[in-house]
């Protein structure tokens, strides 16, 4: 992935559901009820070869465009492993004609979702979504980068990029708890020359080894018109966009034929048994993965049914016997995972700290035994499919999910249009099948497992495990080549037919649609917002419910992250196996959980059984359980979780800034989750207690989004409104410091860290402060714009010291902090902490015109993707609801950047942004790293230690 966030690419599964009544059983299944849905689209192809599939959706302004070639790591060849992803860095950076910045400058100033793009073991994709005037800038940007890319790019450039991925495997793989086992797998499961033998990310050594000649090599190989698909949905003009498709990327070249790979499934002739001692891992985890078949063949969707029955919900054998029954672990995750030549059936499960891993295997047999033993009911294999019928529907919540899933399955099923045979395949799936695909894959068959331990903890591993090859990088300074990557590449540029170095201009500029909202307080205080829209049949809901956090007793913290976690695990009249088989049978999703300000109950499901879910919600609100055993298993669940927070850098830094910001004394520096201590002293009464006296309608608000009308959706909360008792909560203000007079350096030690995390802020605003959006505005160059940001800029596209960084005001209706934060390569952590400093010391000074001509571009233009999904409408409603916006706050935001000028900027910038008034956090390697840190000129770090609590688990 280009960005530190991962895009999760949700797949469409389902289209329409439909079930028999049998045996008298209760099910919410009725055909009659579904309704039709189709993805319609139209599809062509250039002469060159290259595949076009179109899809209109007018719901919003906007249109969604990627552009996927059929190359991923599967491509590459030995000791050049890594090398499909870093060549989807490469693309970003620069081509012809859209110059240096590519696509990321042009989308600071269309407004788009900000260009991204992700690398898999078979295809590589490029994707944004821009208001729709900014269409044909698209098609001429993709074409820039598939026709026109090559020439731009120099030794330097590629020297650069190589440490912006080795920076991103620090991050994903070297630098996290278990973040080595996906390698050791691949290279167990698959023979030497199999295409899956290595990982995505590749190795550091063989990235460093790649070559320029390397790059040119395989653009000219794979980078192709007729090995690419280009997909476009959304709101356009079909003709119109025919005719610039054909315009800019007619004329590419069609490239070498690619012939198909073969399936390659792999069968092992052993069990292997394999170990390893993570530096990052504080719970011992234990992994068993069996080879199976490819994406889309017929035994693929048995395989899928097979691992949700087992390891999804209370019902679950693996989670009945594993959870319940022995207290090995709080989590059992499995998969199926197909590829386009494989596919790996796994499942991983955290044990609980110092539990011998040879326990759990024996577990895992139990439960296998138990499974074969019950078998699937009807009833569980309708309820699954429901669950799969929901998801199908919120991977459609966007256009560019819609383009996606288009283009997975043009390239890996044959056809665009497979998704009718995908789910006829997946109604006809039986509970036969899934018998019959657990005894063909995983009964007796021979699997890979690995066992990570802690570190000195190898006798919690497999019996007769041997030890995996892990190759760790080592710490040296000075150890990476230097580079200039702003030396221009000379080149004759590629010949047109027209001159393409003149950017399209503008389309019709979109109207901002801001949806219609309605809202009533009903007489038990609950104020209720909504937005109907029926684009898909779903209903997404949330309720908040003030307090969280702030009511908590400071000795005792945790109680209403326990609390919101107890909601859902039964009611009165249901045990936790019958609520989730309730919920389920609708297919529906009801969470609960806590943060600092809320308690939140929410959901979505769909509209036809909006009512039913409602009801259930009801009684999880009303008529909670108050079940000791899942007490005990969800305290046990949480001292876990954060056993594992200890080891994880990332969840270091965020708990000790938080601490660092409101003060260690302040219930807002505390961890929601609670402490060892705090949460071993927390009795079911503690939460009886804050139920009875916290938990109200008075203090409640309800956002509701989807297709369902105003009269249905407050109808539906007659029985909470009636029945819930109004209490007087008070909401205690708590008291958020000022900035610091001057500023300090803390470092908490993490040895042998292959990346220091850094976090740098001080408190600022609130949500509700009249300066919170200015300020933001003017934080877009600084580190809220993404690529188009000075500190990405500077720290990832210039010093190559990075994979990302970014700084945001977090404000709520509390005042929050202002924070840069970034994961930067060990041996440059001072080096990246000054320039981090400089740069937040010059910002306001060297701000221009033309950076404030970029900034309102991109904020006036992204306002048309505000509102795109179901997702953004409930976060509009949580703005007018809980922070008092206007309903047409988004119309108040654009003339309020329409007025700021360059000076508004620079005295925000004053005002908000000073370097020698902050807190410095770094969480990294102590032996290597802390001392340099004094250079920055405040005074000798200050080292943080964990507080051992001594605690039974």
């Amino acid at each position: 992935m280009k960005f530190t966030q991962y895009l999760v690419l949700a797949f469409l599964v389902v289209t329409t559901i439909s079930c028999k009544q049998e045996g008298g059983e209760d099910t919410a299944f009725a055909k009659a009820e579904t309704p039709t849905f189709n993805v319609n689209f139209e599809k062509f192809t250039l002469d060159n070869g290259l595949t076009v599939i179109l899809h209109e959706d007018k719901s919003d302004p906007v249109v969604a465009v990627a552009l996927t070639t059929h190359v991923g790591s599967a491509r590459e060849i030995e000791g050049r492993t890594g090398f499909a992803h870093l060549f989807e860095h490469l693309l970003f950076l620069e081509s012809e004609n859209l110059g240096k910045g590519g696509l990321d400058a042009m989308s600071a100033r269309i407004g788009g979702s900000g260009a991204n793009g992700s690398t898999s073991r078979d295809r590589t994709n490029y994707f944004q979504t821009v208001p729709k005037d900014a269409l044909e800038k698209m098609i001429w940007a993709e074409a820039d980068k598939l026709g026109y890319f090559i020439n731009t790019v120099t030794d330097p450039v590629l020297a650069k990029e190589k440490q912006v991925v080795k920076n991103e495997k620090r991050q994903s793989v070297d630098n996290r708890p278990y973040g080595h086992s996906r390698y050791v797998i691949g290279k167990n499961m698959y023979p030497k020359d199999h295409p899956y033998n290595w990982q995505v990310i590749g190795s550091l050594e063989d990235l460093q080894n790649a070559t320029l000649q390397d790059v040119k090599d395989f653009y000219n190989r794979w980078y192709t018109p007729n090995n690419t698909v280009l997909t476009i949905a959304g709101d356009f003009d079909v003709a119109q966009t025919k005719e610039w498709v054909e315009k800019y990327f007619g004329e590419i070249p069609r490239g070498e034929e690619v012939a198909p790979l073969e399936k390659q499934p792999v069968q092992l002739e052993e069990t292997k048994k394999m170990y390893y001692e993570d530096n990052f891992a504080r719970l011992p985890q234990l992994t068993m993965t069996w080879p199976t078949v490819p994406n889309y063949e017929e035994d693929s969707y048995a395989l899928d049914v097979l691992a949700t029955y087992l390891s999804d919900g209370k019902k679950a054998p693996f989670n009945q016997l594993l959870i319940d029954e022995k207290k090995l672990t709080n989590r059992v995750s499995m998969f199926n995972f197909g590829s386009e030549l494989a596919g790996e059936f796994g499942l991983s499960i955290n044990a609980y700290a110092g539990k011998d891993l040879d326990e759990v295997a024996k577990a895992v047999s139990e439960a296998f035994t138990k499974f074969e033993l019950q078998g699937i009911s009807e009833n569980d294999l309708e309820r699954i499919k429901a669950g799969q019928e929901t998801q199908f529907y919120n991977g459609l919540s966007s256009v560019l999910g819609k383009g996606f899933q288009l283009a997975q399955y043009e390239i890996f099923a044959g056809d665009a249009g497979y998704i009718n045979k995908d789910v006829d395949k997946i109604l006809a799936v039986t509970k036969e099948d899934v018998m019959r695909v657990y005894e063909k894959y995983i009964k007796g068959e021979n699997y890979v497992s690995t066992s990570f331990v802690p570190i000195g903890q190898k006798d919690l591993a497999l019996e007769d495990s041997k030890l995996a090859e892990v190759v760790e990088e080592e710490i040296v300074e000075g150890a990476e080549e230097t580079f200039d990557a702003s030396i221009v590449a000379d080149y004759e540029k590629t010949p047109s037919s027209f001159d393409r170095s003149v950017e399209p201009p503008y389309g019709e500029s979109p109207e901002l649609n801001i949806p219609e909202v309605w809202n009533e307080t009903l007489s038990s205080g609950i104020e209720v917002y909504g937005i109907e829209n029926d684009e898909v049949p779903l209903v997404q809901f949330q309720m908040n419910i003030r307090g969280g956090l702030l009511l908590e007793n400071k000795d005792k913290v945790g109680v209403s992250n326990l609390l919101a976690q107890l909601m859902t695990k039964g009611t009165a009249t249901k045990t936790t196996a019958q609520l989730e088989e309730a919920i389920e049978k609708l297919g529906a999703n009801i969470y609960a959980y806590s943060d600092k300000e809320n308690v939140y109950i929410g959901g979505n499901t769909l509209a036809k059984n909006y009512d039913k879910t409602m009801a259930l919600v009801e009684e999880i609100l009303l008529q909670p359980r108050w079940d000791e055993k899942e007490f005990d298993l969800i305290k046990q669940s949480t001292l876990s979780n954060l056993e594992q927070q200890k080891a994880n850098p990332n969840a270091i830094a965020s708990n000790y800034f938080d601490m660092l910001i409101y003060g260690e004394d302040s219930i807002l520096g505390k961890n929601n989750l609670g402490t060892p201590k705090s949460v071993q002293a927390i009795t079911l009464a503690d939460l009886k207690s804050y139920y009875s006296n916290y938990i109200s309608p008075s203090v409640a608000k309800m956002q509701i989004v989807g297709a369902i009308g105003k009269g249905q959706a407050t109808a539906s909360l007659n029985g909470i409104n009636e029945q819930w008792e109004v209490k007087e909560v008070i909401i205690p203000k708590p008291v958020v410091p000022e900035a610091p007079e001057q500023s300090n350096v803390y470092f908490y030690d993490v040895p042998d860290a292959k990346q220091s995390v850094l976090r740098f802020g001080y408190p600022a605003l609130s949500a509700t402060d009249e300066d919170y959006y200015p300020a933001q505005v003017m934080n877009y160059r600084l580190g809220g714009g993404g690529f188009a940001s000075e500190l990405t800029q500077e720290l990832r596209e210039g010093k190559g010291y990075t994979y990302g960084i970014g700084s945001r005001f977090s404000g709520t209706t509390i005042p929050g902090p202002f924070s840069i934060s970034s994961g930067v390569r060990s041996n440059v952590t001072y080096e990246s902490s000054a320039l981090v400093k400089e740069i937040v010391q010059n910002y306001g000074k060297d701000f221009t015109q033309e950076d404030l001509d970029v900034t309102k571009s991109f904020m006036t233009k992204s306002q048309a993707r505000a509102f795109e999904t179901i997702g953004a409408k409930l976060n509009m409603l949580d703005n007018i609801s809980n922070l008092g916006m206007p309903v047409d706050y988004a119309k108040q935001r654009q003339a309020t950047v329409a007025k700021m000028t360059v000076e508004d900027v620079k005295k925000l910038a004053g005002e908000y942004l000073n370097p020698d008034k902050m807190i410095y956090l770094v969480v990294g390697d102590k032996k290597t790293q802390m001392i340099k840190l004094e250079q920055l000129g405040y005074g000798t770090p200050i080292l943080l230690e964990e507080k051992e609590e001594n605690v039974k688990q």
